[in-house]
């Protein structure tokens, strides 16, 4: 099994830590692990792009559906030097 040093852990999150550890029965190093454990243990899906995760989220909402203007032919530019 490979070992893990964390640095810079502020006060109050090891303190966190420590108070969870011991709500749990565990030493802070055995909570640490269960934290990263169940942090990873669902996969994320990168192949969506973000059009797609975005509509996937929204879906259980419902859609709105928008009327679009019709296209129009694209105008002549104006000729300032007449």
């Amino acid at each position: 099994m490979a070992s893990m040093t964390i640095r810079n852990v502020d006060d109050q999150l090891k303190k966190r830590l420590r108070l969870r550890a011991a709500l749990h029965g565990h030493s802070m190093e055995e909570e640490a692990r269960d934290i990263l454990r169940s942090a990873l243990a669902t996969e994320t899906s990168g192949s969506a792009n973000l059009a797609q995760r975005i509509r996937s989220r929204m879906a259980v909402v419902g859609g709105v559906m928008l009327e679009l203007p019709p296209r129009e032919p694209i105008r002549t530019p104006v000729d300032f030097g007449k």
